[in-house]
């Protein structure tokens, strides 16, 4: 028997893909009025915000064919648009990058594609980008979901009641593991009230982590100044962690401020936090500054770390 009801959803979402492609200019002869195509603009822009790839890597993302992938960069390098070496961890294997003049030529496709996007956006107003934006994040995250055999996770934008949580799980999980006393939970109030009260949906996100529409996380990204973003109030419940949540979520604030034209991301924390350390260490912070304090009950070592975009 046929699902009349799927069969209805299916046209939906084919309805919606003919008109977005449309709306983006995707069926344009050539993207972006250049003669490249979408594929080669992908490539493109992955090589200009990955830390130097190999094209398994690009060939696993993208969903390209390897022998396509192959033809594309020789193109590129044919123009002088990307250069190689072999990979020192596996030879048959080749880092890509893009050349001076490879950057020079992503560079204005980059700015028209700003330039289409912001006149689209412009003609709606300013709740209803932020009410855009959420909807594409959550078809996103629905879409990026892991395979049922595993606990599936999203990150979803704050709505009320969130900050409550934030800063009862806070206080009641640091106490708990630290034994930190109720000015940390004080601490953590006063962050997400001043989040609220000057909130800037253009350059300030917060992403609640959810699981099985159970809350289990919470990260924020604030101003700090015009070239500086702020990490804060990263958090994982204890049964949730493992899944990757906390690299995710740090990982979303780096995407969130380079998109947004943010210099650089940095974080306050305390040498204690080991779990947390980690994470930032290996999306690339770097400790710049200790400061030994007496903070929560207890004698700490504060930590200054800073990402450079």
């Amino acid at each position: 028997m046929v699902d009349c009801g799927l069969l209805q959803r299916i046209d939906t979402v084919r309805q919606f893909n003919r008109f977005y492609t449309q709306k983006i200019g995707v069926l344009h002869e050539g993207l972006l009025d250049s003669p490249l195509s979408l594929t080669e603009v992908r490539v493109l822009y992955e090589l200009v915000h990955r830390e130097r790839p190999v094209a398994s890597e690009l060939v696993k993302d993208l969903g390209l064919d390897p022998g396509y992938l192959s033809r594309i960069l020789s193109s590129f390098k044919a123009k002088g648009l990307v250069d190689s070496k072999p990979s020192e961890q596996d030879g048959r294997q080749s880092i890509l990058w893009l050349t001076q003049k490879g950057k020079a030529a992503f560079a204005p496709l980059n700015e028209r594609a700003r330039e289409e996007i912001r006149i689209m956006l412009g003609a709606l107003s300013e709740g209803d980008q932020i009410r855009l934006v959420e909807a594409m994040q959550r078809v996103k995250e629905l879409l990026s979901l892991p395979s049922k055999s595993k606990t599936p996770y999203l990150l979803r934008p704050h709505q009320p009641g969130d900050m409550g949580w934030v800063v009862h799980r806070h206080g009641l999980l640091y106490a708990q593991e630290y034994g930190w006393d109720e000015t940390f939970e004080g601490l953590v109030a006063s962050i997400v009230a001043k989040f609220i009260q000057d909130f800037d949906p253009k350059r300030e996100r917060c992403w609640m982590a959810e699981v099985d529409g159970e809350i289990v996380g919470s990260v924020f990204l604030v101003k700090e100044s015009e070239t500086a973003a702020k990490l804060r109030l990263l958090l994982v419940e204890p049964k949730a962690r493992g899944l990757g949540i906390g690299k995710r979520m740090v990982n979303e604030c780096i995407r969130f401020a380079r998109q947004t034209g943010y210099r650089k991301v940095v974080l306050w924390t305390n040498n204690v936090l080991v779990a947390a350390r980690r994470i930032y260490e290996q999306a690339g912070f770097k400790l710049v500054h200790e400061d030994p304090h007496h903070s929560f009950g207890h004698d700490l070592v504060g930590e200054t770390w800073e990402l450079e975009l």
